[in-house]
């Protein structure tokens, strides 16, 4: 068969709607040779095409190999190579296995079966074909990859404004505790930073008339993991706040513990391994609970693996108030754990701080240790009489500057308030 039929064009780049994320939308324009055309016919409609990489073989219709063009014209190039193969059919030197994929494949399930040959599918191509398996046209390597970056870059967009939005709503549901702080609590900050978009720490503040309820948590994990989880911790926490738990912290703390445990199926001996163990969650949250009279005078906290620091006009550092060393819903808590209430008359003028571990566990200054508990009761003593949003800032810079290079390690909240 003459050279010249061999460079029939068979197929051109596809553009119909949603094309580009499918092996169709790699296709370019390609001529094609048949089991009966010699190496003579490739060399010639090689040389007519510089610009061909991939060689495809077709017969009755259907691919059965490819030719590379570099290895082809290498093996031609050497001594007597043309004198042997000149006139033999051009199966010489084709790959009879390449990737063959149907124009409906996506560009992601296609860079699998790519990975899967290794790098010969980046250097040959592949071909493609209808569903029925007649050719259709060939792709490149460069092709594919560009089309896997275009696919990963419009996923990452997609994810980040899912972040971005999750982000809207975690602060809108967080607007109204923070508006009560600001009703409630005429001399305090609220320092609240998620390490990523959205976080696992929240707060919450639920005003009454005879005093106001507050909660600090530390959530399972951060990004949108911990945001879910803060979702989950705040409506089972709405839910159980009724007029007479609101005075008590501690059983508000026993009924979330049995709400999550219930809710995640995170029940029974935590030393049994369950068969679908790499479905078994183990979530819950760190938190500090209180409930503060109308007059400031009454504490009662309850603390779930957190404390709070207080410092009262006449102490000469901040008292650290211990809460329990259990957390709230993880598969060792039990289902009965009792947490305890903890009372406090506090002198007015007393400032009191809850923190979540991200503040204290975060790593930085000379040493490259943790910013610690001791450094933040420093700080609140060195800067006790100045007002609270000064306060603030004055932790901020002072975690800013000890965290340095260091990456965030953690969703850091503080709360701060003088009674």
């Amino acid at each position: 068969m003459p050279a010249a039929s061999a460079t029939a064009q068979v197929s051109t780049r596809s553009f119909l709607p949603g094309s580009e994320s499918r092996a169709e939308g790699l296709m370019e324009e390609a001529p094609a040779v048949s089991p009966t055309h010699t190496s003579q016919d490739v060399l010639e409609l090689l040389s007519r095409h510089p610009d061909l990489a991939g060689l495809p073989v077709v017969e009755n219709g259907c691919p059965v190999g490819l030719i590379n063009r570099n290895l082809f014209m290498d093996e031609m190039a050497k001594p007597f190579r043309r004198d042997l193969f000149a006139r033999k059919s051009c199966i010489a030197f084709m790959d009879k296995a390449p990737l063959i994929v149907p124009e409906s494949l996506g560009v992601q399930e296609l860079s699998f079966l790519a990975l899967e040959q290794g790098g010969k599918t980046l250097k040959d191509g592949f071909i493609v074909t209808d569903d029925a398996g007649s050719y259709r046209g060939i792709g490149t390597g460069e092709a594919l990859m560009r089309a896997v970056s275009h696919l990963q870059a419009e996923k990452n967009r997609q994810v980040m404004e899912s972040i971005n939005y999750a982000g809207i709503i975690q602060k809108s549901f967080l607007k109204a505790s923070r508006e009560a702080l600001k009703e409630t609590l005429r001399d305090h900050f609220l320092l609240w930073e998620p390490r990523d978009r959205v976080g696992g720490d929240c707060y919450l503040c639920r005003p009454f008339e005879d005093g106001v309820f507050m909660a600090l948590m530390d959530c399972t994990g951060h990004g949108v993991p911990g945001a879910f989880m803060t979702l989950i911790m705040t409506a089972f926490l709405d839910h159980v706040l009724s007029e007479p738990l609101r005075r008590d912290p501690a059983q508000v703390l026993s009924l979330l513990n049995r709400k999550v445990k219930t809710a995640l199926g995170q029940q029974g001996d935590p030393k049994v391994r369950p068969l679908d163990s790499h479905e078994q969650s183990d979530d819950g949250m760190d938190a500090v609970l209180l409930w503060l009279d109308r007059d400031g005078r009454r504490l009662v906290y309850a603390g779930a693996k957190n404390s709070l620091l207080m410092l009262a006009p006449g102490d000469e550092a901040p008292v650290l108030l211990e809460g329990d060393r259990q957390g709230v819903g993880y598969v060792d808590t039990p289902m009965d754990y009792a947490w305890t209430n903890h009372e406090r008359f506090i002198e007015a003028g007393s400032s009191i701080c809850l923190s979540t571990d991200g503040l204290t566990d975060q790593i930085g200054g000379p040493r490259q240790i943790a910013f610690g508990r001791k450094r933040l009761a420093t700080l609140l003593q060195a800067h006790r009489d100045a007002p609270m949003v000064e306060q603030e800032t004055r932790l901020r810079e002072a975690l800013q500057d000890y965290q340095g290079a260091q990456k965030r390690r953690d969703d850091v909240s503080v709360l701060g308030f003088r009674v």
